[in-house]
């Protein structure tokens, strides 16, 4: 897609978005590898199988954005709104998410979330899911011990059941 095209449909994506008329961005499959959409509205914008290896995304508002299947590889994601995006099956591979805001997403657990570049906020967001789960092995068990004291700076832990989940991983 060239960069009249994509400014076209981000055009319309920006008037459907405020009732406007227009219609919603649809970039199923697109090929925007290494394209600057620094700040860029995608609110709920299909980008499914979109290939955005390398792209700009810092600042971009994807909240809602279906993001399933995406090449993010290598994206700069930096301070992107990624509140409630669908990101199952997408490759992050190197995609750097620092300052990006995930609450309420779909982060994938699989190969393509490995080396992804987070900051302290998601680390701890990722580790309070995981002393949240309920599993009694002894292994894990030492380990959540270890984890809680970083995990309960959680920005969303007075909504979350990590001191509960952690007693009774206990025994207690």
């Amino acid at each position: 897609m060239d960069k009249k095209e994509l400014a076209k449909v981000l055009g319309e994506h920006r008037k459907w978005l405020s009732g406007k008329g227009g219609e919603r961005a649809d970039l199923q499959e697109v090929n925007l590898q290494g394209a600057n959409l620094r700040g860029a509205d995608l609110q709920e914008a299909d980008l499914r199988g979109a290939n955005l290896q390398g792209a700009n995304l810092r600042g971009a508002d994807l909240q809602e954005a279906d993001l399933r299947g995406a090449n993010l590889q290598g994206a700069d994601l930096r301070e992107a709104n990624l509140q409630g995006a669908d990101l199952r099956g997408a490759n992050l591979q190197g995609a750097d998410l620092r300052g990006a805001d995930l609450d309420f997403s779909c982060w994938p657990l699989w190969c393509g979330t490995g080396h992804v570049k987070v900051d302290k906020r998601l680390a701890v967001q990722l580790a309070a899911h995981l002393c949240a789960l309920d599993c009694d092995d002894a292994e894990f068990v030492k380990l959540r011990k270890i984890l809680l004291p970083f995990a309960r700076d959680f920005h969303r832990i007075s909504a979350f059941p990590l001191e509960a989940v952690a007693r009774a991983g206990d025994g207690g």
